[in-house]
């Protein structure tokens, strides 16, 4: 018999899940816990696609008028 997972529960072990750092079971609780709570369903996507954005921000090249401001602020002090 599985063991019921509370929203609490998710939120609190969500970016292990995210990091699939969980034990098969636990991420099977999660997971099916998810199917039928919306809440938690859509907490776990703004969480996952935020990282997406985020990854994608840290390859993209500054453009040369912001690196030519940082370096002058940098540079006064």
């Amino acid at each position: 018999m599985s063991k019921h997972v509370s929203c609490e529960e998710v939120i609190k072990r969500l970016l292990e899940f995210l990091d699939k750092e969980l034990d098969a079971e636990t991420e099977r609780q999660i997971r099916s816990h998810m199917e039928t709570c919306r809440a938690c369903f859509s907490r776990a996507e703004f969480e996952r696609r935020l990282r997406e954005r985020i990854a994608e921000a840290g390859e993209t090249k500054a453009p040369d008028s912001l690196r030519r401001r940082v370096r002058a602020m940098v540079a006064r002090f």
